[in-house]
């Protein structure tokens, strides 16, 4: 009732069409799972929930700031943006010239991203959510222990990036969600509950400042080292941060 309610709202303030308002989700069922790194060993429930199948894409994101020109990067208060906000965007509602609109969003703030899915009646995944349906696989619901898949993740965060691949061009995993895997990173709801020892992030001005190699140490192979990369760059990050490889998704609570 409360997510018809919010996205009600949404539609009625901020001139939103309900098709732009939603994108398409999949449920994904709960269990219980083991974190890899950044956790206690003590399993984690996760209860049934909704996740979008991509990531929040351009053009999705342009509609948006349409709508919501607080968020636009001329007037996105400092406070909940740094200077990366949208900056390879012309305007404050122009892609830039190589841009595409399926390609997913980034250059985003955590504010940003949790208003959005606010907006469409939805929220940021916890980590716990994401790597929940991030152990995926296309056949299997936890497939870390598996070569070929803690491969194909070490060698995209070896590769450079392009920044602009469209959504979709990654495999579908178990949970039929694409992109976890081989895209952009993404927020979490939670992201800032995740600590992780290393140098200091103070004063960080581009994108490769963010990663912090000290605290490997702590992972024991490359299943956890897998990991640690992804809860590494968590806690690298502060809320207003924009980053070009960063990108986020919403989920929906199915109890409402």
């Amino acid at each position: 009732m409360k997510a018809v309610l919010r996205l009600t709202i949404c539609i009625l303030l901020f001139w939103v069409h309900p098709a732009d308002c939603q994108s398409k989700m999949v449920k994904i069922k709960g269990g219980t799972y083991i974190p890899l790194y950044g956790r206690d060993s003590l399993k984690v429930t996760i209860v049934d929930f909704q996740m979008d199948v991509y990531p929040v894409t351009n053009k999705e994101f342009l509609e948006f700031v349409k709508a919501n020109p607080k968020w636009q990067r001329s007037k996105v208060k400092k406070l909940f943006a740094d200077k990366n906000y949208l900056k390879d965007w012309k305007s404050d509602t122009e892609l830039g010239d190589q841009q595409s609109l399926k390609a997913p969003i980034t250059n985003i703030s955590w504010f940003a991203a949790k208003d959005y899915c606010e907006c469409q009646g939805k929220r940021l995944a916890t980590i716990d959510e994401w790597e929940y349906v991030a152990m995926s696989n296309e056949t299997i619901p936890d497939a870390r222990t598996l070569k070929s898949y803690n491969e194909f993740i070490l060698g995209w965060y070896e590769k450079p990036k392009t920044f602009n691949n469209e959504i979709g061009s990654t495999f579908k995993n178990y949970w039929n969600v694409y992109d976890l895997h081989g895209l952009v990173w993404e927020w979490t709801l939670d992201f800032n509950s995740v600590l992780v020892s290393g140098e200091s992030r103070k004063d960080v001005d581009n994108d490769t400042n963010l990663f912090c190699g000290s605290a490997a140490v702590g992972a024991t192979d490359l299943m956890n080292y897998a990991a640690f990369m992804r809860y590494a760059i968590r806690g690298s990050l502060k809320a207003k941060y924009a980053m070009k490889n960063l990108g986020f998704r919403c989920v929906r609570d199915i109890n409402e």
